[in-house]
């Protein structure tokens, strides 16, 4: 937030939902960290200049224990785990500075390709195609100077 407000020209793009964190000393304090990482990403979303990309939790999260399921979580699992903080990133953020992305090919490690862009269609499920089209397309275009 400091750097956001110190370069007020500068596009600044923040990736994986801001990193909240699941593991080591945050581990079994989900409801403590997910209050701390929403203030704090409630601070930098005050900031014009800064967007966010929203994905990229798989290991940050350590809600999902990949090492003894039989199976990597489905879209709909994937989506519970995540829902929370996508949602809040885009009621702080707004469509015009949210993206979804993958981080593949680490993301592979804990899910496929399909399942994880399954999992950010069941998210936005009930949002307007306007929203959709930021979210997936349209704010990393503009972003990114792609157009």
């Amino acid at each position: 937030t400091d750097l956001a407000r110190a370069f007020p020209e500068a596009c600044i793009v923040m990736g994986h939902c801001g990193c909240p964190l699941g593991y080591g000393p945050y581990a079994g304090r989900k409801d403590e960290v997910f209050a701390a990482w929403k203030a704090s990403m409630a601070e930098l979303a005050t900031c014009p200049n800064v967007s966010i990309k929203l994905g990229g939790m798989m290991m940050r999260l350590a809600a999902y224990d990949y090492n003894t399921r039989p199976a990597p979580p489905t879209s709909a699992e994937l989506a519970s785990m995540w829902g929370p903080y996508i949602e809040t990133c885009i009621e702080l953020f707004g469509a015009d500075r949210a993206m979804f992305e993958s981080n593949f090919p680490v993301d592979r490690m804990g899910i496929g390709y399909a399942a994880l862009w399954n999992a950010f269609k069941r998210i936005v499920s009930g949002a307007s195609d306007g929203v959709k089209r930021g979210l997936f397309a349209g704010t990393a275009r503009r972003v990114y100077r792609l157009d």
